[in-house]
């Protein structure tokens, strides 16, 4: 399948792309078909330049924009917004998170305000452990060394 994506060109922490049209298996920065514009997202307002031409060409090849390629070539009045995206801004809903990291810590939050709580109420129990270890039990003191040699000795002799 092909994609309409950014393609990272900047320097160390002044990031800027280009929009390219790729094979879905190539990686970000790897091989691309065709270069249509380029994206800089440090000036104020943020640079897009895209040929109109060659965007629509490869729309209609079948070509599938990236959430982010989708919202700059909307942006430059190439394509519509899609109504999702209408509906979540109008909603005040903002784009659908990259990763669930926050979802964890709310998690151990909560966690740990329940424990404190418990405490303060004075019913705190201990943690249990994942895996119970048995105790260990001593049954016979270790043989010294000139024991374990005159053991041996005898059992020789016999």
């Amino acid at each position: 399948m092909v994609k309409i994506r950014l393609r990272r060109v900047g320097t160390k922490k002044k990031p800027s792309y280009r929009v390219v049209v790729a094979d879905s298996r190539a990686p970000r920065d790897g091989a691309f078909i065709a270069i249509i514009g380029h994206y800089n997202p440090l000036t104020e307002p943020e640079t897009i330049v895209i040929d109109e031409e060659k965007a629509r060409h490869w729309l209609e090849q079948g070509a599938q924009p990236t959430d982010t390629a989708a919202r700059l070539l909307a942006k430059a009045g190439i394509i519509e917004e899609s109504e999702a995206r209408k509906e979540k801004i109008k909603a005040g809903i903002a784009a659908k998170p990259k990763t669930s990291k926050e979802e964890p810590e709310a998690s151990i939050t909560e966690k740990s305000e329940a424990r404190k709580e418990q405490i303060k109420a004075g019913i705190a129990a201990k943690p249990k452990a994942s895996k119970e270890e048995p105790e260990a039990s001593i049954t016979e003191e270790p043989e010294t060394s000139e024991e374990q040699t005159k053991t041996n000795k005898e059992k020789t002799e016999t």
